[in-house]
């Protein structure tokens, strides 16, 4: 999720969604089969050029997406391309333009722009377009620094990596939607995103996982939360949202957070196994915090 992908100014109309032949994300598209995970929640499956987005129609973000990334393939094209909506969906399920203006949020992209953009020049086009619209987006402090410095080099570097070595990766990213997230201008704004890479070894196609956590959780010490929320919400600005950290955690966590089906990617998990264990500060044990660019690895 890269609001670096974000363009500084509106582009050229985009085509719509409605009406497209889309095949979505493959599951077989790895080695070893991996299909979409169980979310366990009511969604809209929406397939576009290589990746897919589930779209909770209630918290009109989307649930979780999934994305198939050829590193033999991969095409270099620019941003110009405007935000929209999807067409197949009625636009009270999306969080589209209103959300974000006049305020100091950014449209996030979860499934990042570069990574479904490759195959025939055609088809990377379409993927490009595709990454802009709203179903694929989510509200992010626009704050810019170091931890989110650190997931956008997360980031670039599972592109990196798919690029150089002419790899194929799948790669799952979403908010972690809870009941309490704080409301704004109809929507609640998520304090968390994950990212889970998935890709197969060379030497018999074992799959193996790495998950990454975002957390723009406020860090209000001695502060009464959601007196605060509910300040921003008179004052029509966005809830407070705190400074972002990074972490790589165990795929088990983003399991137990999210509720969905993780157990096939939770088994090729290459983050050691430790007791996780919940302490005060929110922060669990065997979360790796990263600190420094040298730390991402998968």
């Amino acid at each position: 999720m890269s609001t670096a992908d974000d363009p500084t100014a509106d582009g050229p109309p985009a085509a719509t969604t409605a009406d497209l032949d889309r095949a979505g994300y493959d599951p077989a598209f790895l080695t070893v089969d991996l299909p979409l995970p169980a979310v366990h929640t009511t969604v809209r499956e929406l397939p576009y050029v290589h990746f897919t987005v589930l779209l909770d129609p209630v918290r009109r973000l989307a649930a979780l997406t999934a994305v198939n990334v050829d590193g033999s393939s991969l095409v270099d094209l620019g941003r110009g391309v405007d935000w929209h909506l999807d067409g197949r969906v009625p636009d009270d399920e999306q969080t589209g333009p209103g959300v974000y203006a006049s305020n100091d949020l950014d449209r996030g992209h979860l499934v990042r722009r570069r990574d479904p953009v490759w195959g025939e020049q055609a088809v990377a086009v379409q993927a490009n377009v595709d990454t802009f619209c709203f179903t694929n987006a989510a509200p992010q402090a626009a704050e810019f620094n170091q931890s989110k410095e650190l997931w956008l080099g997360l980031e670039d570097q599972v592109l990196q990596y798919a690029s150089t070595h002419r790899q194929r990766l799948t790669v799952f990213t979403a908010p972690v939607l809870l009941d309490d997230d704080a409301p704004y201008r109809g929507i609640r704004l998520p304090r968390r995103f994950f990212k889970i890479a998935a890709w197969t070894t060379s030497d018999g196609g074992s799959l193996r996982t790495a998950a990454y956590l975002l957390d723009q959780s406020p860090e209000l010490d001695g502060v009464d939360l959601e007196a605060a929320f509910a300040r921003a919400h008179e004052q029509g600005d966005p809830p407070p949202l705190g400074p972002y950290r990074t972490y790589q955690v165990p795929v088990r966590d983003i399991a137990a957070m999210t509720g969905f089906d993780l157990a096939q990617l939770a088994e090729a998990d290459t983050l050691r196994p430790v007791p996780t264990i919940e302490p005060p500060d929110g922060i669990r044990e065997g979360w790796v915090p990263l600190t420094s660019v040298d730390q991402l690895s998968f």
